[in-house]
């Protein structure tokens, strides 16, 4: 993947926009606007370096529960095609880079993975395009050459078999240069004469999709600082934060409309108008290296993707064009912890290789895409990765104001031990979670809650809304818990190893109400 994006940091932070000119979200999809945003969808990567993968049938399987109807394959693996027969999943199929130089050399051999490749699954398996190679410009530059003749050769063996597939490259965002303003985009210089031009002629020629991977992330990460995180994580923004094209006076409210809107305008600037834009890589990571990475976290690619699928599944489309969505493949399914390289490289899935979520999306309302969203079983527990004063500074918060059942983790209860802050704050956080109807938001608590979907219960610790519980509720508490509640005289708030009597923590928490909308934001 290459993912890297040049940035004109000058002319974005010189940008003040004239007024706020945003339409508010709506909890429901808007109309489509045209025939073409109607086709709009959102699917998923899936690469298989991963342990344990799961095997075909079971990929299959774990696909239509989680009802993704799009998914994009970086190689034309038989077994996974013949699997995919007759699900209605359709599928982009992927060829290697390292095949473009037969494929491009050959129109035999071009013609010969055509027949070896496609025919034998069409029409039982859906497949919707062929994406030939990937980020070929960055990750393969001696194959440039032969990529035009593999794209026309493929193209050609496709037709003579009588198929309607299009044929397509997916290629690097850091071909468009000055992306910011949009209107100004234009392509490398150094290829337009002898790749881009041809290229984009062939798309049009042929009513090919102009293939991309973009990612606000990095577009985040290099601007070192001048773009507001918000603005990268489709976050709502004050008008002094809006990026404002001051060509088109067109507004930008997130990273991601403004680099697809680049890519039109990129192609408008050579006359090739008309051609859509498929995102065949989008998304965020969810762990790296902090000191390098910091923003690599659960919450921020929580974000990132359940925004991402609900702006593409309201088909607003971008400031330039309203009347066309993007459709998406999100990167990626599953993380792949055998990629080499940085961390993160390792952490873009929104499952592990067992299908166990990394984190969930929130969703719902989207018309069921990722069921993981709906599970009917999820806990808040600590982040491991949360720096261990705020989780103390959020389980204060959960046990006071947040008003918390925190009397299962005082001494001598069943979740008291282990004796130690997140062990006690995962108890406290799931009480508040659980009491709040496990509501989006009541999980965040600053960054230092995650959900998950493993009971964290153990021994005769059980946490509200587990299943070994004979009966649950929304209030996270259960009989026996406010019988204790009833009887106990002292409660305890970790801070300072401090015991507070009863009288003592009434009058700490008046004070602390009083600033409950300050501190409300430990879980909005």
């Amino acid at each position: 993947m290459g993912r890297l994006m040049g940035i004109n940091i000058s002319t974005y932070s010189s940008i003040s926009p004239l007024f706020l000119l945003f339409h508010l979200l709506s909890l429901y999809p808007l109309p489509c606007l045209s025939a073409q945003n109607e086709s709009s969808f959102i699917g998923v990567t899936i690469g298989t370096s991963v342990s344990n993968l799961l095997s075909p049938t079971d990929l299959v399987s774990f696909l239509k529960a989680q009802q993704i109807t799009h998914v994009r394959l970086y190689d034309a693996d038989s077994s996974l095609l013949s699997s995919l027969a007759n699900t209605g999943i359709k599928v982009l199929v992927g060829v290697p880079n390292n095949e473009l130089i037969a494929l491009g050399s050959s129109t035999t051999t071009a013609s010969a993975w055509v027949t070896r490749h496609i025919v034998p699954y069409i029409p039982s398996t859906e497949i919707s395009g062929i994406a030939v190679g990937d980020e070929v410009p960055n990750s393969l530059p001696s194959a440039l050459p032969v990529l035009l003749p593999a794209l026309q050769s493929l193209r050609n063996a496709v037709l003579s078999n009588n198929l309607s597939i299009p044929v397509s490259t997916p290629l690097p965002f850091s071909l468009v240069q000055d992306p910011f303003p949009p209107s100004q985009s234009f392509f490398n210089n150094s290829l337009t004469q002898s790749f881009i031009i041809p290229f984009l002629g062939f798309l049009s020629n042929n009513s090919s999709p102009l293939m991309v991977n973009l990612y606000p992330y990095y577009a985040f990460m290099q601007s070192k600082g001048v773009v507001p995180l918000d603005n990268a994580l489709f976050k709502p923004l004050p008008p002094s934060l809006e990026m404002v094209d001051t060509n088109t006076l067109l507004h930008y409210t997130n990273v991601y409309d403004a680099m697809i809107d680049a890519v039109h305008f990129s192609m408008k600037n050579l006359n090739f108008t008309g051609i859509p834009v498929i995102v065949t890589e989008t998304g965020w990571p969810s762990y790296g290296d902090h000191s390098v990475e910091p923003y690599a976290t659960k919450d921020n690619a929580d974000t990132y993707n359940s925004n991402l699928v609900k702006h593409i599944l309201e088909h607003t489309g971008t400031p330039s064009h309203p009347e066309f969505t993007s459709s998406v493949y999100v990167y990626e399914l599953f993380n792949e912890d055998l990629r080499p390289g940085p961390i993160s490289e390792a952490n873009w899935g929104l499952f592990y290789g067992n299908g166990t979520p990394v984190y969930l999306l929130h969703v719902s309302g989207t018309g069921g895409f990722l069921a993981n969203d709906t599970t009917n079983q999820t806990f808040c527990v600590a982040s491991d990765e949360a720096d261990i004063k705020a989780v103390q500074a959020a389980l204060d918060w959960a046990c006071g104001p947040g008003r918390a059942n925190c009397s299962e983790i005082q001494p001598g209860e069943s979740c008291y031990n282990p004796n130690d802050v997140r062990s006690h704050a995962s108890y406290a956080f799931n009480s508040y979670y659980q009491m709040q109807g496990r509501g989006s938001g009541s999980c965040y608590f600053q960054g230092a809650g995650v959900v998950t979907t493993t009971d964290p219960s153990h021994g005769s610790c059980v946490f509200p809304g587990s299943k070994l519980l004979g009966s649950t509720s929304n209030t996270g508490s259960n009989t026996n818990q406010t019988a204790r509640n009833n009887g106990s005289s002292m409660f305890k708030i970790r801070k300072g190893e401090k015991n507070y009597s009863k009288q003592v923590l009434s009058l700490i928490l008046s004070i602390m109400m009083s600033f409950s909308l300050a501190t409300s934001n430990f879980w909005s």
